[in-house]
């Protein structure tokens, strides 16, 4: 039986995305750290803030998220006029590829970059385009060569997942001095939180015209299940970002605990503090049994193994402990895993497993 009902060309051509695993088979206790949560959640006032609006529910939320714009300005020193609010990051990514991309446009994108940056370019009509990195970090002169007239937008994560690495503020403003004058460099800021001192090139923002930048609630803020993310740019470009939106697209406990979440600066800084000590820790003990790790800027580590088997065998080692990581084949890493920096107990199960795992491994 056939159907004139269809989608357009391409749409059928876009992969699922798969998030990480959050279960082990036969497993009753395991620990997810697959997908780069705050192992620690959200702050308390983040809690009490989302609980706050259950007896509010019949009202409709903000529709100009004013008060969590004003405390993403005050806390991170931004202009809250220019900041737009969305449910998670990756509407924003959707948001910039519908508004600037279609066919016989390019999207560019480093080649272990997000995932949700080739689908939402398919999902526009736009053709991603992957471009080379260098010792898994962002190569900004094979950004700049594979830049052309058909370029619209160019995607990189920095600090990037999933291979922990970040490029340097003058890297950064060297891409986007360099791009075509119709492109459009998008900062994916989502792990921007975990680096001490770090703005998330906010300043570049500000400077330019053909900068954007994306942040989330997901990572730091422990916030994940709740889908918040925020964006800052031009006018120009977050005035266009608003006509794509729906009126409510952030509800209203989401807006509460968000804004609770950025105010508790002090739960942040220990989140990150209690981070980089474990995520140092992981790497030493990886590096220590062998396996090639490069230092992180973020809440994960990469491990590196010899081969794709032994990745393999120790993402099964991991998994029958009830240890769930992420392995990384689809980005076109199938040599490596990546572990989400756990609670300090489960970085020492991660290193105890591995270290056994390695005795009894024979190539």
């Amino acid at each position: 039986m056939s159907t004139r009902i269809t989608p357009k060309p391409g749409i059928l051509d876009i992969e699922l995305y798969v998030g990480g695993k959050g279960h082990a088979a036969g497993v009753s206790n395991s620990v997810k750290l697959s997908s780069n949560e705050n192992p620690w959640g959200p702050s308390e006032a983040a809690k009490q803030a989302y609980r706050s609006v259950a007896g509010e529910l019949h009202v409709y939320p903000s529709g100009d998220h004013a008060e969590l714009r004003a405390a993403i300005g005050e806390v991170h020193g931004v202009d809250a006029d220019r900041v737009i609010c969305s449910n998670g990051s990756d509407e924003l990514i959707s948001f910039l590829c519908q508004a600037y991309a279609g066919a016989g446009d390019e999207v560019l994108f480093t080649e272990h970059g997000f995932l949700m940056y080739k689908l939402c370019a398919q999902g526009a009509g736009a053709t991603p385009v992957s471009v080379p990195e260098t010792d898994r970090r962002t190569d900004v002169d094979a950004l700049l060569a594979a830049a052309n007239e058909n370029t619209k937008l160019v995607f990189i994560a920095n600090p990037n997942n999933p291979t922990a690495t970040m490029i340097s503020e003058e890297e950064v403003a060297r891409l986007a001095d360099g791009l075509p004058e119709q492109a459009l460099l998008v900062l994916d800021g989502a792990y921007a939180e975990f680096v001490e001192g770090f703005d998330g090139h906010a300043g570049l923002v500000e400077e330019r015209e053909n900068v954007f930048m994306t942040r989330t609630f997901s990572k730091i803020y422990g916030l994940g299940g709740l889908r918040l993310g925020w964006g800052y740019g031009p006018v120009t470009i977050v005035d266009t970002l608003h006509r794509m939106r729906g009126p409510f697209n952030v509800n209203a406990s989401v807006l509460a605990a968000g804004e609770a979440a950025v105010r508790d600066v002090e739960y942040t800084q220990k989140c990150r503090e209690v981070n980089a000590q474990w995520a140092e820790y992981l790497r030493e003990k990886l590096m220590g049994m062998g396996i090639a790790c490069d230092p992180s800027q973020t809440n994960f580590v990469l491990a590196r193994f010899g081969s794709e088997a032994e990745a393999d065998g120790a993402d099964k080692a991991l998994g029958d402990a009830g240890l769930i990581v992420r392995a990384v084949k689809s980005y076109g890493l199938a040599e490596c895993l990546r572990i989400t920096v756990g609670k300090g107990a489960d970085c020492k199960r991660v290193v105890q497993v591995l270290q056994e795992f390695k005795e009894g491994w024979v190539a």
